[in-house]
C-alpha cells in the first residue's frame, strides 16, 4: 500500500466513540503485567481495569492480555500495539506540559532509565538527589537492560533513557559520552592484608564473575591473550550480590571502577588496581533523537551528564 493510500485509509478510521482513557489502561496493564497493579497505578478499581480491559479487546478484536500464573502477559497483537500506543500517549503528555499552568512542573512525570546494575549503584543516589533538587515531582524508575537489547528497549519505548557500554548506534538513537569503564579488584581486607596484587597472586586466587552469560568475562579473555586462565568458583549476574558472596572468602572480584567504589563505600570490602591490563570500554547516554527536545528528557539528561562528571 502507497502512502496516499494508507493516510486515506487512516483518515477513515472514525476515533469519536473510542474512549482514548482506554489507552492508559493499556500501558499499565502492558508495564505492570497484573490488573491490580495496574488498577493501583491508575488509582482506579481493579473491576474498573477490567471493564475497561473488555472494551479494549472489542476495540481491537482481540484478547490483548492472557491470564498466567502471577498476572497478564499481552498478545502478539498487544505487543505490536504498544510502540504505537506510548507514542501517542507521549504526544499527549507533551502537549500538555506545553501549556501547563505550573511552567516547569514534573508533578506525575516519570522517566524510565535503563542501565545495569553497576551503574545503578555508582550513580543511583546522586541522580535521585540531584532530580528531586531540580525537578520536583518527578519519579525516576530504573530498570535494567544491557547492550544487547537496549536499542530495541529505546525503540519500544520501554525505556525513556539508557546508560550503556555499547548497543545504542542504530538509526533512530542519538547518543552522547558519559566516560569510560575502567576496572578494579574488591577484596574481604580481613582476608587479604595487602594494598596490591601481583599477577601470579592474582591468577592463584578464587575469583567471583560477575556476567550474564556464567562462563567466560573480560579478565577470562584478557588472561587467554596470555596463556594463562583462573579459577572461578561462583558467578552471578548481579553486582549487588558481590558484598555478600566476598565476604568471610578469599575470593576476588573484578568489576567496573565506580561499581567497585560504590560497594567497598558502603561494605567495608577493599578496592585494589587490577594487575591485569583490560581494554576501557565507553560509557555512553542514549535516547530516541524523536524525543530531542522533550522538556523532561532534556532537563534529565544533564542531570546523568554531572553523575559522571569528576569530583
Amino acid at each position: 500500500m502507497n502512502m496516499d493510500a494508507f493516510l486515506f485509509d487512516m483518515n477513515k478510521i472514525d476515533i469519536t466513540k473510542t474512549d482514548l482513557n482506554l489507552l492508559k489502561v493499556f500501558e499499565a496493564l502492558y508495564e505492570e503485567g497484573s490488573a491490580s497493579r495496574a488498577a493501583t497505578r491508575l488509582a482506579l478499581t481493579q473491576s474498573a481495569v477490567s471493564a475497561a480491559l473488555k472494551r479494549l479487546r472489542d476495540v481491537y478484536g482481540d484478547r490483548l492480555f492472557q491470564r498466567t500464573g502471577c498476572g497478564v502477559a499481552p498478545t502478539l497483537l498487544a505487543q505490536q500495539l504498544k510502540p504505537v500506543v506510548s507514542e501517542a500517549l507521549h504526544k499527549i503528555r507533551q502537549s500538555l506540559v506545553m501549556v501547563s499552568p505550573l511552567g516547569r512542573s514534573f508533578e506525575g512525570r516519570s522517566v524510565t532509565i535503563g542501565l545495569s546494575d553497576d551503574f545503578e549503584i555508582a550513580i543511583g543516589s546522586r541522580l535521585i538527589e540531584r532530580a528531586t533538587h531540580t525537578m520536583p515531582g518527578l519519579r525516576l524508575i530504573f530498570r535494567q537492560t544491557h547492550s544487547q537489547v537496549v536499542a530495541d528497549a529505546l525503540a519500544g519505548r520501554n525505556l525513556d533513557l539508557a546508560i550503556s557500554s555499547g548497543g545504542l548506534a542504530r538509526s533512530g538513537l542519538s547518543r552522547c559520552l558519559l566516560g569510560g569503564v575502567n576496572y578494579a579488584c574488591v577484596v574481604d581486607p580481613e582476608r587479604w592484608a595487602i594494598a596490591t596484587l601481583d599477577i601470579e597472586c592474582f591468577v592463584s586466587a578464587e575469583h567471583i564473575l560477575v556476567s550474564s552469560g556464567g562462563f567466560v568475562g573480560i579478565v577470562d579473555e584478557a588472561l587467554a591473550e596470555r596463556g594463562l586462565s583462573r579459577r572461578v568458583v561462583a558467578a552471578t549476574t548481579h553486582f549487588a550480590a558481590l558484598p555478600y558472596l566476598l565476604k568471610g572468602t578469599s575470593a576476588i572480584a573484578t568489576i567496573p571502577a565506580h561499581a567497585a567504589a560504590a560497594v567497598a563505600a558502603l561494605t567495608g570490602l577493599q578496592v585494589l588496581p587490577c594487575p591485569l591490563p583490560l581494554h576501557t570500554f565507553p560509557i555512553e547516554l542514549g535516547w530516541r533523537t524523536a524525543d530531542g527536545n522533550d522538556e523532561v528528557l532534556k532537563t534529565t539528561r544533564p542531570l546523568i551528564e554531572e553523575c559522571f562528571s569528576p569530583p
